[in-house]
């Protein structure tokens, strides 16, 4: 199928012949980003959030919430039952952890956290829905040796390979670790979620088990970077643990190595409204990811307690 006859059905084409900017047909905030809940945002910042693509809250998660999270992180990276599972995905070149998925199924402590509304009614909030989960992750930079990853849309590899349909997805990530400049933390392009780099290059087959490790496909060329760069400059996600990251899907983002003696370590939840499920077949992939990276599970999310105890 060609680039032009996937846009007669699909607003988004990508994995075609040549890569396109394609303007954004959806919107950013749905239902005028009422509050659904005692957590949600201000006006102040449900704008920030739809005129940038996302928004830092430092401060969301104390201390000792952080401490619990860092515990639960180290008894998931030890827990032998993981080896040689999907879920596990290493560094490129060494046997350390790089990410680990699905962490709401195997962690009551991580379960919680996803259903906290301290993050659950902002993302109702800018989705206008009732959410389920897409994919949770942790993604771990190890002092030195965590590696980069390239500029990318997270939608744009949801759409092509796990069959979302449209632009009403986000990430909420929580920092385990202090974000600076130099540990390798993430670059945003402001605004670039107005606009859709349709990228080029067909999606090989069993792509992920690559992309986890090194993405080479679904990644934009200098000539589309250049024009969201000049058009939005870029920023770094820096903060202290606790911080809470709204991120839009679309949104173009990237990082660089971890060059410094300390480990950036990052919770990540993507949320998914209820009113975006999948396609019956991916739009530009051969089939669908495992479901450890695409969710299959549509019940809407339950809030959970802020702060409880207990496995």
């Amino acid at each position: 199928m060609t680039q032009a006859q996937m846009t007669a059905t699909d607003p988004y084409p990508t994995r075609g012949e040549v890569e396109e900017v394609i303007p954004r047909v959806d919107p950013v905030v749905y239902d005028n980003g009422k509050a659904l809940g005692g957590h949600g945002l201000s006006k102040e910042q449900v704008a920030s959030y739809e005129e940038r693509g996302f928004i830092l809250l430092p401060g969301v998660f104390d201390a000792d919430e952080v401490a619990e999270l860092c515990r639960e992180t180290e008894r998931l990276k030890a827990d032998p039952s993981l080896n040689g599972r999907d879920e596990l995905v290493l560094e490129p070149d060494s046997h350390r952890a790089r990410s680990i998925f699905r962490v709401h199924r195997f962690s009551g402590v991580f379960d919680r956290l996803s259903r906290d509304p301290r993050i659950l009614d902002k993302v109702r909030q800018i989705l206008g829905s009732d959410v389920y989960i897409h994919h949770s992750r942790i993604n771990i930079k190890r002092p030195l040796s965590g590696k980069s990853f390239p500029w990318h849309s997270d939608f744009e590899t949801w759409h092509a390979e796990d069959g979302i349909p449209r632009m009403r997805i986000m990430s909420a990530w929580v920092m385990l670790t202090e974000n600076t400049e130099f540990n390798g933390p993430v670059y945003l392009i402001p605004g670039s979620h107005r606009r859709f780099v349709a990228c080029a290059g067909d999606t090989p087959d069993d792509h992920f088990r690559e992309s986890l490790r090194k993405q080479a496909y679904g990644v934009p060329g200098v000539e589309a970077l250049r024009g969201l760069v000049d058009a939005g400059g870029m920023a770094g996600a820096y903060g202290p643990p606790g911080t809470l990251v709204l991120h839009e899907g679309n949104t173009m983002h990237g990082s660089p190595d971890n060059i410094t003696p300390d480990a950036r370590t990052n919770l990540f939840i993507v949320y998914n409204s209820v009113k975006n499920l999948p396609a019956d077949r991916p739009y530009a992939a051969p089939r669908f990811r495992p479901d450890f990276l695409g969710g299959r599970d549509f019940e809407p999310l339950t809030p959970s307690v802020p702060g409880a105890g207990g496995p």
